[in-house]
């Protein structure tokens, strides 16, 4: 398995004087290329789906033996190095990520922590390409992420990418 992932923002400020313009560009990307293991800049796990919650539900994705790959194996992340959630432009409602009541994964946000997605709106976290670390799972106590829909008038969808290691 091989991961590539990135951010980037490429903007262009202009301002008019009086005999020119002046230009601020800005070209801001960084990325990550993983290849198959578990150490230092590889990975060996992938979840991913296109989940949809009924009006004010919440669901709890397990990053510890419950979500499953592609081929229907169970996945044990020990450690995340990339995770992205993106809410659909359709959506009515937020979706709101963090702050399970139990077992909270606090490897991104702290136990009390949320992102609040508005229709269309993504967030993403990645780690870099010589961290080892990443983003820590503790199976049973800290494994657990909290997605839910914000109000009861309508569904959400959302789109869920997580890349880790098993060990």
């Amino acid at each position: 398995m091989t991961s590539d992932f990135g951010i980037s923002a490429s903007v262009r400020s202009t301002k008019a004087l009086d005999l020119t313009t002046a230009a601020d560009p800005l070209d801001f990307r960084r990325g990550v290329h993983l290849e198959s293991g578990t150490g230092a800049g590889k990975a060996d796990l992938v979840f991913h789906d296109r989940r949809t919650l009924n009006a004010s539900a919440n669901e709890t994705l397990d990053l510890a033996g419950v979500l499953t790959d592609a081929y229907g194996a169970a996945i044990t992340f020990a450690r995340i190095k990339f995770i992205a959630i993106s809410a659909a432009s359709g959506n009515t409602n937020n979706v709101i990520v963090g702050a399970n009541a139990s077992n909270d994964w606090v490897g991104l946000l702290n136990a009390a922590g949320t992102i609040t997605l508005r229709p269309g709106a993504s967030f993403c976290a990645m780690s870099g390409p010589v961290d080892a670390t990443g983003m820590v799972v503790t199976a049973g106590t800290g494994d657990l992420i909290k997605v839910a829909n914000s109000a009861g008038s309508t569904t959400v969808t959302y789109d869920v990418v997580i890349v880790g290691v098993s060990a």
